[in-house]
């Protein structure tokens, strides 16, 4: 028994499978956000699709916010119906489906957002759930639990930080299939590896160490929910249908205002609910107000993060020195250096925190958050008066 719970580096057994399932998927989506705008912006000669730049921003735009969106339906299956394993399970299919939809777009160019649309259902199913399947590994209290995310995000960052170096090179020397294809590859990769490691090492660890009764049991769906399910299901698929067969014409960057307009208002109308018609006491209302504020300000880092696949992309494309020694810097590599700046100074601040903490300087959370937007700032600020 202890053999398993602290079979690597410590921790148990599941935790490395599950870290690299974790990875390779990670490696499969990082592998191909980068060459989305890029492909879909390139001339029809050079193999891409012709596209303008604001229409290719604002699919990947829409694809970037379904993939967010797609964790509430995911979750509330995983919950109801499949449970966890078998949703990362499904997941790890419907987004191999949708590579091979990318990659066969070759013959058929409606193939390309089947593709998009399946890795946004895939992901609603899969990222749900991965994560959770880590935290079922520890018992509360459990002093391993942070250090087990760690591993398990070290992950993510190695496979976003490989992918674009990988995907971009083989899209720069050989073509933009080539590239999406590497990224069908790390998806199947983490398929294999999450049925035929994951799955069993699970199995042997709930056997013989133990985890809780319930981990992995859906709980019980009433008979309208179903039928809500079976009818918002097909409602998808049909619409899905309509666009993709050509009867329906869709504008993409109206599409994505009235996405913003409706996500606003919902938030809006939300917590204007919680403030002034729920039974919330002063302190709460208080707690709340905190809490929307440090809610916009997260909204708007990662609206501008969000800009990486996109207007950063035709920044490095565009005006960027990439030729070195004769050779010229694939577009997408530039993607890589989020992941290795993570992995390389994540330790390093984490020290200074501790160092300044020692010293007397200790910083809040929120002076931490504070600091982090601040730097980002600049660097906007920087890029926007690059000549």
């Amino acid at each position: 028994m202890k053999d398993l719970d602290k079979a690597f580096l410590g921790h148990p057994k599941p935790i490395f499978s599950l870290s690299m399932t974790e990875l390779w998927e990670r490696f499969s989506f990082y592998g191909i956000y980068p060459l989305l705008v890029l492909f879909m912006s390139a001339a029809v000669f050079e193999g891409g699709l012709g596209y303008d730049k604001a229409n290719t921003s604002a699919i990947v735009g829409i694809f970037g916010s379904c993939l967010y969106l797609a964790a509430l339906p995911g979750g509330y299956i995983a919950d109801k119906v499949l449970g966890l394993k078998y949703s990362v399970l499904l997941g790890c299919i419907i987004i191999a489906l949708g590579h091979l939809s990318i990659g066969l777009s070759y013959f058929y160019t409606n193939l390309f957002f089947l593709g998009l649309a399946f890795i946004v259902i895939g992901t609603g199913l899969f990222k749900t759930c991965s994560s959770v399947m880590v935290g079922v590994l520890y018992k509360d209290g459990d002093p391993r639990r942070d250090s087990g995310f760690t591993i398990f995000y070290m992950g993510i960052n190695l496979g976003g930080f490989v992918a674009p170096l990988i995907c971009g090179f083989l899209q720069k020397e050989y073509g933009w299939h080539f590239g999406f294809a590497a990224g069908g590859i790390g998806m199947l990769i983490a398929l294999l590896i999450f049925y035929f490691i994951s799955m069993p090492n699970f199995k042997e660890f709930d056997e013989k160490v133990g985890l809780s009764e319930d981990w992995d049991k859906p709980k019980k769906m009433s008979y309208g929910t179903k039928w809500v399910l079976i009818v918002s299901t097909l409602a998808i698929f049909t619409a899905l249908f309509f666009a993709l067969a050509g009867f329906v014409k869709l504008d993409p960057i109206s599409i994505s205002k009235q996405m913003i307009f409706v996500i606003l208002s919902l938030c809006a109308i939300y917590f204007t609910y919680l403030f002034f018609f729920s039974s919330l006491n002063s302190a709460e209302k208080k707690n709340l107000i905190v809490f929307v504020v440090l809610l916009a300000a997260a909204s708007i880092f990662w609206s501008v993060f969000e800009q990486i696949p996109t207007s950063f992309n035709f920044f490095a494309q565009s005006y960027t020195q990439r030729l070195i020694f004769g050779f010229e810097i694939p577009t997408p590599w530039f993607q890589s250096f989020n992941p290795l700046f993570i992995i390389t100074f994540a330790p390093i601040i984490a020290f200074v925190w501790v160092f300044l903490a020692k010293k007397g300087f200790e910083f809040s959370s929120l002076s931490k958050f504070a600091l982090g937007l601040l730097c980002g700032a600049i660097c906007f600020v920087i890029l926007w008066g690059f000549p």
